[in-house]
């Protein structure tokens, strides 16, 4: 079943308190909105304060973090910093996406940092080989970037397509070099045998 006819699960109540926070990154500001059931958005670069007001209008702007939520933070900030980081354990709220949609995100979120995968190659895990289109449709619409890193979703040939961060392509592009060079995948980079 594709994105365009699976039902959402109910979203999240008007009202119910969210949160949200800006910080500086490797790079530029990217920010993240919670509830208490986990990220409801993160925000690639340029996530400031008055741009994140506009995204999520009734999340409160915060500085001090809950626990999980500064884990992720220092995740995202070191993982585009260059280290190698695994950000398949921060919980997410995924409250009103379809479950299409999740199980995009989650196969998305086992591709390890370094390595990428096709929209193809998705939809073929997801065991509907022909749902490539809604696969990119679904990584476009990523409401958790680099968490769920659609970054790392290439299009047929292995070929960076459309990504929706400011800087389009070249932030992508630029995403994977950082996390290609971390991995010691770029020659020049690897560490000597002996």
């Amino acid at each position: 079943m594709n994105d365009s006819v699976d039902a959402p699960e109910a979203a999240i109540p008007p009202g119910e308190p969210l949160w949200s926070h800006s910080f500086d990154t490797a790079l530029g500001r990217c920010g993240v909105v919670w509830s208490e059931r986990g990220i409801v958005a993160s925000l690639l670069p340029d996530a400031s304060p008055a741009r994140l007001a506009r995204r999520h209008p009734t999340a409160q702007l915060v500085t001090g973090l809950p626990p999980e939520i500064a884990r992720a933070v220092d995740g995202i900030r070191a993982l585009l910093a260059g280290e190698v980081r695994d950000l398949s354990d921060i919980q997410l709220d995924e409250r009103g996406i379809p479950e299409f949609r999740r199980q995009v995100h989650a196969l998305t979120r086992a591709i390890p940092p370094g390595q990428t995968r096709t929209y193809g190659e998705i939809a073929a895990a997801l065991g509907q080989p022909g749902a490539a289109r809604a696969v990119g449709r679904a990584e476009g619409d990523n409401p958790f970037p680099p968490i769920v890193p659609c970054h790392r979703v290439m299009g047929a040939g292995g070929e960076p397509t459309g990504f929706s961060a400011p800087g389009g392509v070249e932030t992508k592009r630029r995403m994977l070099l950082i996390e290609a060079r971390a991995a010691g995948q770029l020659a020049g980079d690897q560490q000597p045998l002996f």
